[in-house]
């Protein structure tokens, strides 16, 4: 069960590119990070249309710190990106062959498959939790089930609306738990 489009950008083309494609949805989460999950997730849409493809091979052989640099840049930290782009795309090239749906698929449970994210370039526990949310609920991965948290992910989007509501949530979260801090005086 995959789903033809993730809800997570303001373009479909891109919502259609990271649902159907593997290792754009990779690419999509290495990059959801200090940027709004509609850039992070455009990002591999706009790889595409630079580089003409985004599989694992392309990836990992294209001088990526010049792609991410040029303007509209794909991220707020390109060269940084850049090198984590490159190096997710040469770990799926090495140990998956270039198959970034290997990740996920054929796993025997679910400490192999949270051992597979982990492996990847830039992939920490939120990470983990958030991408096994959709692998879990919008493609139905078994072995993704353990690894969903309580609250709230990506993998509760299934529209528009939904990512907007998840967004408004998270920030009113962040504003509840800044409050809650304590200030040295």
């Amino acid at each position: 069960m995959a789903p033809d489009r993730l809800y997570f950008t303001d373009s479909d083309e891109a919502n259609a590119l990271i649902a159907t494609d593997p290792m754009a949805l990779l690419v999509g989460f290495a990059l959801d990070q200090q940027v709004s999950v509609q850039k992070a997730f455009a990002g591999p849409w706009a790889l595409r249309e630079r580089l003409g493809a985004i599989d694992a091979a392309t990836l990992a052989g294209a001088d990526l710190e010049g792609v991410f640099r040029e303007k509209p840049a794909i991220h707020r930290y390109p060269g940084a990106m850049a090198g984590r782009v490159h190096d997710l795309a040469a770990h799926v090239l090495e140990r998956y062959d270039g198959d970034a749906a290997r990740v996920w698929t054929g796993v025997a449970d679910a400490s192999e498959l949270r051992a597979n994210l982990a492996a990847l370039p830039g992939f920490g526990d939120m990470k983990i939790k958030s991408l096994g949310a959709v692998l879990a609920k919008r493609y139905g991965v078994k072995a993704a089930k353990p690894l969903v948290p309580g609250h709230p992910t990506l993998g509760d989007v299934d529209s528009p609306q939904a990512l907007a509501d998840y967004q408004a949530a998270k920030r009113a979260h962040k504003a509840e738990w800044r409050t809650m801090k304590v200030v040295p005086g």
